[in-house]
């Protein structure tokens, strides 16, 4: 038997500490692209562009996806930025793009895009692992 020495009035597994999420903690990006597409079309249908109120809406999406990651995914020790894009749909082409420095096996993200004859949304989730 191991009889590596605890501290005292300690039980085994409580001293140990894992820097890692286990298999079932880790962020999925396709589960979490599933919910920014379930919060974008529950926002977003039978919206039109309007500039008045998409500041708003940006903040309404990006806080109602923010408050799934944290009640549905139950994923400990998770910090989450959550980045939401409103724009008039003018028949344009939009590019969006992100470089992130991380630990490849912890942290990771999403992005999910919503669009209609009259706007476009597009909101990533980036989630990084808190050691």
């Amino acid at each position: 038997a191991d009889r590596s020495p605890q501290p005292q009035g300690m039980a085994a597994s409580e001293a140990l500490y894992s820097i890692r999420p286990s298999f079932a903690e880790k962020f999925r990006p396709a589960t979490v692209k599933t919910l920014i597409g379930t919060v974008l079309a529950e926002k977003l249908t039978d919206k039109s562009y309007n500039p008045e109120l998409t500041a708003q809406w940006t903040r309404e999406i990006a806080d109602e996806i923010k408050n799934k990651l944290k009640t549905d995914l139950e994923l400990p020790r998770y910090k989450f930025v959550v980045q939401v894009v409103v724009g008039e749909q003018r028949g344009e082409g939009v590019r969006m793009g992100c470089r992130c420095f991380w630990d490849a096996d912890t942290d990771n993200y999403a992005e999910g895009s919503y669009r209609n004859e009259s706007l476009f949304c597009v909101a990533a989730v980036f989630g990084s692992y808190m050691y």
